[in-house]
């Protein structure tokens, strides 16, 4: 069984390598590291660092040794981390070290989440109804971003040969996504936030209008939602079945339905071309939340052009978490890998009969694994509760 944990280049840094395989498959009794391979802006507090409490990642760079002749043409190209010219390739060291630690290695890859890259190649980013751009998001339908995203994923598994990559935003994302000292004084609901995030960019209405999909009628409709949203004085509710019905719930606007209908085809199609140019020997997965369909993902889609998908089930119970998994595996078929995210976060998580139970429910619905979140951001007591919770399903 496929039983991972998530994990920061900075963190096997400071812990050692050596200690990294010993808490992982010692202490909490698991198989997998996943290292975090191309990542975003933040700021962590590493409780188990010697050397550092609080941590802030470089935004947007890759934390592995791009190989340039596969970059040469791109116009939009990865940065490398100054940690691996300083501190070392964590991703080579746990490639090369797999026979001694007994780890296999899954690269944690953020795809199109990446504010530098945003703001370097506007033209390329997620834009709403009234053309404002979101710069933490390349656009799924970009041309350049999505030649960026299936180079990234070449790159890593034709020069490092890891076990598995986990495609992390290769869709379209959340207005609410923590860019930086966000402001909201609206106090935007779920569906406010759902509208705000629609993309109407040039790459989008190009291949949506080629798709015979009213992409102008869609866009008056949301422009319009957008504006009588910012017009209340209060938030409300416009779509009363929303998220639970899907899509669905736009059935009375038919420009917008089918807009929404036809917004999974640049996620499938890039996710296919990822896994088409990656070495054949690295499974590719998706990882996505519940609601998937938020971001342009339709898991069913997505299980006939990659190997599956990990989904995200934080902050839930037990039954939850069942339903998730059960849910996601009828849609992406029993020969596909499925997997489950768990935070180990407290209060979310009190104890490890809580995590335990989660893990179990996973599981018992048809879960392939479990992947932990996150290595450096808990205490090492809490791997102890990871154990127990491996304990109650091998």
């Amino acid at each position: 069984m496929h039983l991972s944990m998530w994990t920061y280049p900075w963190d096997i840094q400071d812990q050692g390598l050596a200690a990294l395989a010993v808490d992982l498959r010692d202490r909490a009794g698991l198989t997998t590291v996943s290292l975090a391979t191309s990542y975003h802006a933040g700021r962590f507090l590493q409780p188990r660092s010697p050397r550092q409490k609080a941590y802030f990642p470089e935004d947007g760079t890759v934390y592995f040794r791009p190989d340039e002749s596969l970059w040469r043409d791109k116009l939009i190209r990865p940065l490398m981390a100054t940690n691996v010219a300083e501190r070392g390739d964590m991703l080579e060291a746990l490639v090369q070290g797999r026979e001694a630690t007994g780890l296999k290695v899954s690269c944690w890859t953020v795809c199109l989440h990446n504010t530098r890259l945003g703001m370097l190649h506007p033209d390329h980013v997620t834009r709403n109804a009234f053309g404002n751009p979101n710069y933490y998001n390349l656009c799924p339908s970009s041309p350049a971003a999505r030649d960026y995203a299936v180079t990234l994923v070449r790159d890593i598994t034709t020069n490092y040969r890891p076990d598995m990559v986990e495609l992390e935003s290769p869709n379209f994302m959340g207005f609410a996504h923590e860019y930086h000292h966000e402001k909201d004084g609206v106090g935007l609901n779920a569906e406010d936030d759902f509208l705000l995030s629609l993309c109407f960019c040039d790459h989008c209405t190009m291949r949506a209008e080629k798709a015979g999909v009213p992409v102008d009628g869609a866009r008056r409709s949301v422009a319009r939602f957008i504006a009588e949203l910012c017009e209340r004085a209060v938030p409300e509710r416009q779509f009363p079945d929303f998220p639970a019905a899907g899509i669905y719930a736009f059935r009375d606007h038919p420009d917008l339905h089918a807009y929404l209908t036809w917004r999974s085809e640049p996620v499938t199609s890039l996710i296919g071309e990822i896994k088409a140019a990656a070495d054949p020997a690295t499974r590719i997965v998706l990882i996505d939340l519940k609601d998937g369909w938020l971001g342009g993902a339709d898991l069913a889609a997505v299980g006939k052009v990659c190997d599956g998908a990990i989904l995200c089930c934080y902050d839930m119970e037990p039954v939850a978490v069942g339903d998730v998994i059960r849910t996601g595996r009828a849609a992406i078929g029993p020969g596909k890998f499925l997997g489950v995210g768990l935070r180990v976060f407290y209060p979310e998580v009190g104890g490890p009969e809580i995590l335990a139970a989660r893990t179990k429910a996973a599981v018992d619905a048809g879960a392939d694994g479990v992947n932990f979140y996150n290595y450096g951001l808990i205490p090492a007591k809490r791997l102890d509760w990871v154990k127990t919770a491996v304990d109650a399903i091998t």
